[in-house]
């Protein structure tokens, strides 16, 4: 398995009309070293989820082991 997730995970949560969304860091995802599937890592599920989860691609910056929440 690659040191680098192919995914981030994130918890979005719309805060209405002219608000930006909180967008939470809550894992990373995987691709299957055999096949075509991914695997979630999640180490965080939000309370009162009422949102969605967002894979967006990592920053080549980010370590593959850091997991802090983001507020974008």
């Amino acid at each position: 398995m690659s040191s680098t997730p192919k995914y981030n995970a994130y918890s979005v949560r719309n805060r209405g009309k002219d608000k930006r969304a909180i967008w939470t860091r809550i894992g990373v995802v995987w691709a299957q070293e055999k096949g075509q599937g991914l695997n979630i890592e999640i180490e965080a599920l939000p309370l009162n989820f009422d949102g969605k989860i967002v894979l967006m691609p990592p920053k080549s910056s980010q370590a593959a082991d850091t997991f802090e929440g983001e507020v974008a």
